[in-house]
């Protein structure tokens, strides 16, 4: 890879000047392999901060409307034209009229925070009461347009952010098949890999991840109910942050599971994160479990953002996870040298050995919660199918547009399950829940404050035929079954591609694995901005 060509560009050095931002865009040339996009990224707004960029507007260097333009002019010029990510599904219309009018409030001294005309991105399974439609990737819900913005979304405009748009995902949140392809839906087709075209973005949240990675915007959100957020983030070299189930409101989410759905920020670095976390909290009386966050939640999570936080901490590691792939191994070697280096203690355990007990009862959970979930959300909806089995019918009705790839057999064995007062459906819930007292006995038992592991391995090649391939390592699974803080944040690289870390701590510990995340990035520094390699077949060989 160092014999590619990559060099200044010369062509916007005087408004990068002007606006204050470091120099350093690039241009990627082609290699001999001719395996990389010929692709100018001269992109003045490449990997600034949310502070950085509200210190350009605090200084007229930038306003609100303008940094809007720039990421609308990004989006098109790298995910519908030069390397066609796919990672934004629709644009809103009235982006900039929002950004006007922040403008306007910043002249008159009204500034509402750190997300203060700020440009967002957020999953086409998260309602928006305007303009743009939510679909969760599927052209079963095309002219969904919500009639109430998700708890969310009125979170984010109270703190004056700028929607952009919606980012792809896979389909009903990777909710659709038993041989899926990350990032691909029938409405948004196949989002992907920023750093390397060919290679999976994984997902759900697919194109939250891409965009945010490819700096189509400043931040996104996605959705995770196992590994939905976490996943795609390693995969493309991001920071994802799913909270505690409970923390965020999901009323106005299109479902999977009332047990374990979040939303959560995905950014390029644990700043932004925790600067959009401290936006999204509160008490949403259509979603009752966020009662349990009262007197839990922090108005500002960056508070807690110290580069020693890991001085005199005990890490749990993850066991399983120093053999495998030797590249992904020798990564977490070095993050668990880096944990010493800083001052902690670490501590091998097996938490994933412990958590087999639960079995497919967590498969069982979703079924029964999606079909109950779905049938709720679409019998309110202002879609044309008005349940699960209407949706199935539809695919069967559509099925070369809607089905050309894989099928619907979790679809279809969903509306087969069990309702929400069968034993069985109660036991799974029991079994699953469970989770919750084995992280926390394994926790106590070694006193620790936080468990690490390799959050996903190498993103496998996209194949729309086979589905998504394996490769070893999942972290994802023990955080997103007991409803506790998962953070990942890049671990390295492996042939140009990207591997996460992840941390996870106990319920409502966001500012642990926030503090710890932070103290590990400073000291590592291993976010990069992706290079669009057309394919993973070049001579340095994957």
């Amino acid at each position: 890879m160092n014999r590619r060509n990559f060099i200044k560009s010369t062509s916007t050095v005087g408004l990068i000047t002007t606006l204050g931002i470091p120099a350093g865009a690039t241009i990627i040339g082609k290699s001999d392999e001719e395996s990389a996009i010929d692709f100018a990224d001269n992109f003045q707004l490449n990997e600034l901060t949310i502070s950085e960029l509200q210190d350009l507007m605090k200084k007229g260097k930038l306003s609100s409307k303008s940094l809007t333009k720039m990421y609308l002019d990004r989006i098109e010029k790298v995910d519908k034209n030069g390397p066609k990510l796919n990672a934004v599904i629709e644009i809103n219309p009235d982006a900039l009229e929002i950004a006007s009018k922040l403008d306007e409030e910043r002249k008159a001294g009204k500034i509402r925070g750190l997300m203060h005309g700020i440009p967002i991105l957020i999953k086409d399974n998260i309602n928006t009461a305007d303009k743009m439609q939510t679909t969760a990737g599927s052209l079963a819900l095309l002219g969904n347009i919500a009639s109430e913005d998700a708890f969310i979304v009125k979170k984010l405009r109270e703190a004056g952010a700028v929607i952009l748009g919606k980012t792809n995902l896979s389909e009903w949140a990777n909710f659709r098949s038993s041989r899926p392809c990350s990032g691909w839906s029938s409405r948004g087709g196949q989002t992907k890999n920023p750093f390397i075209l060919d290679r999976s973005p994984s997902g759900s949240s697919s194109g939250s991840g891409s965009a945010v990675s490819a700096n189509l915007c400043a931040i996104a959100i996605g959705t995770e109910t196992n590994g939905s957020v976490t996943a795609p983030s390693s995969s493309n070299g991001i920071v994802g942050l799913k909270p505690t189930v409970g923390l965020l409101g999901r009323s106005g989410i299109i479902p999977i599971s009332k047990t374990q759905d979040t939303a959560g920020p995905m950014g390029r670095n644990v700043t932004d994160v925790a600067t959009l976390l401290s936006v999204l909290t509160g008490v949403d009386l259509n979603d009752e479990v966020t009662k349990n966050s009262e007197g839990k939640t922090q108005k500002d999570y960056t508070q807690f953002l110290k580069k020693d936080a890991l001085k005199g901490k005990r890490i749990g590691i993850e066991k399983s996870f120093l053999t495998g792939h030797e590249g992904v191994v020798a990564l977490y070697k070095k993050a668990i040298e880096k944990f010493k280096e800083l001052g902690a203690e670490v501590i091998e355990i097996e938490l994933l050995k412990e958590m087999r007990i639960i079995g497919s009862a967590s498969f069982t959970v979703l079924q029964c919660e999606f079909k109950d979930g779905v049938n709720a959300y679409l019998a309110k909806a202002n879609a044309k199918v008005k349940n699960l089995t209407e949706v199935i019918a539809f695919n069967k009705a559509n099925e070369s547009t809607a089905m050309p790839y894989f099928k619907q057999e979790t679809l279809e064995s969903s509306d087969k399950a069990l309702d929400l007062e069968s034993v069985a459906y109660k036991e799974a819930v029991l079994k699953v829940t469970s989770s919750r007292k084995i992280i926390t006995d394994l926790m106590t038992k070694n006193q620790l404050d936080a468990i690490a592991g390799t959050t996903y391995g190498i993103p496998s090649p996209i194949d729309l035929f086979n589905g998504d391939a394996g490769n070893g390592f999942y972290f994802c699974s023990p955080p997103a079954m007991a409803g506790f803080p998962h953070i990942t944040l890049p671990m390295g690289k492996i042939y140009e591609l990207p591997v996460g870390l992840s941390i996870m701590a106990g319920a409502y510990e966001e500012p642990k694995v926030l503090a710890f995340a932070y103290a590990y990035e400073q000291a590592t520094k291993h976010r990069s901005a992706p290079k669009f390699i057309k394919s993973s077949n070049f001579s340095s060989g994957i």
